[in-house]
């Protein structure tokens, strides 16, 4: 069976006379967990909303398979495979964590009632949100909640994760157990596209990665290679940093 493929060629945006993103390109396939790491304002969110399908490119193409999905909205891309959690809380804050999920699960066709709330309850004690199912979701705690969004994420059994700052708003606990969710998931072959403004354990977890400057990829590699670019130390890591 042939791998998924994820990839971006030379994707530009522009808004109005600001260029945001630059002949951006990369390449991901299942499984792997790829980091897209740089400045404020550097245009990863822009990349992401690209690929996600918030935006269209100016120019460049976003292939799934190698099929061009540029045209296609976000609900299109999430059926092919591709699903994206945004920064912001992206949970209904007065549903229950069981009805955040079951809301999601039915969006899917060939489900029947009895099978989306067991797969509701499967995906809640595989995120370790199971004893919160009926606590409104403006209840949970930071990690409780980040958990949730990862699960309704994975409803639509998707091929590609996109998580944009995943780490935000949640404890050290919190972060030791989302990064053991984005390695287990990486081992079911989902493949992870992350951007974080904690470098450390972004970089920690990822194979490779990616970092934008002034909207233009100015390095890619390993984690270690990464570090050591003195590059990326001028313009992003700071010469003092150390894992």
């Amino acid at each position: 069976m042939t791998n998924a493929k994820l990839e971006v060629i030379n994707l530009r945006k522009s808004f109005g006379h600001t260029l945001a993103v630059s002949d951006v390109s990369f390449s991901m396939e299942e499984g792997e967990v790829i980091g897209l790491l740089g400045p404020n304002g550097a245009g990863k969110t822009t990349v992401f909303y690209m690929i996600a399908g918030f935006l269209r490119p100016n120019a460049g193409s976003v292939l799934f398979n190698g099929m061009m999905i540029n045209n296609l909205p976000m609900y299109r891309r999430a059926i092919l495979g591709i699903s994206y959690l945004p920064q912001e809380s992206s949970i209904f804050r007065r549903m229950t964590v069981e009805e955040n999920i079951l809301a999601v699960l039915e969006a899917r066709s060939g489900l029947s009632s009895a099978a989306r709330r067991e797969k509701a309850h499967a995906l809640m004690e595989e995120f370790g949100v199971l004893h919160v199912a009926k606590q409104p979701a403006y209840t949970l705690s930071g990690g409780e909640r980040r958990r949730t969004e990862i699960a309704r994420a994975l409803a639509v059994e998707p091929k590609f994760l996109l998580l944009d700052e995943p780490f935000t708003g949640v404890d050290p606990i919190a972060i030791r157990e989302i990064k053991l969710l984005i390695h287990n998931l990486s081992k079911k072959r989902i493949g992870i596209l992350l951007t974080d403004h904690n470098v450390r354990d972004t970089l920690a977890i990822t194979s490779r990665a990616y970092i934008i400057n002034k909207g233009t990829i100015v390095a890619n590699g390993q984690p270690q290679s990464i570090i050591e670019n003195p590059l990326v130390r001028e313009t992003y890591l700071g010469h003092d940093f150390e894992m």
